[in-house]
């Protein structure tokens, strides 16, 4: 039941997100749905691998570059998820920042 609550927060934060930053869209509630799977199962198996491959790099940028890595996530899930388009990398980039904030806040609802 947990998982099925959490899922359903990260798709409101997919809609959220994709209605407030411009060059985002998100076509339906059913392919923001899609989106919040696709990206979690790209953060859970993907994402720890990119940081370890370009740790050099996120240690000299002061984990900078790790704002990179999700934009490059993001992308991907638009590249895999017909129905969710991102224009560019600024607009890739304050996707993946206000999708963490709203996400956060709806768990903090949550609990």
């Amino acid at each position: 039941m947990k998982l099925l609550g959490s899922l359903l927060i990260q798709t409101l934060a997919v809609l959220i997100s994709a209605y407030i930053i411009p060059g985002v869209s998100v076509g339906s509630i059913l392919v923001a749905l899609i989106v919040a799977i696709v990206l979690g199962i790209l953060n859970l198996s993907l994402k720890p691998f990119l940081l370890l491959f370009t740790l050099p790099l996120n240690v000299l940028t002061l984990g900078l570059f790790t704002f990179v890595i999700n934009v490059v996530l993001i992308y991907l899930v638009s590249a895999l998820v017909a129905g969710f388009t991102v224009t560019g990398f600024l607009s890739a980039l304050l996707f993946s920042l206000v999708l963490s904030i709203v996400s956060g806040f709806l768990n903090s609802l949550n609990k």
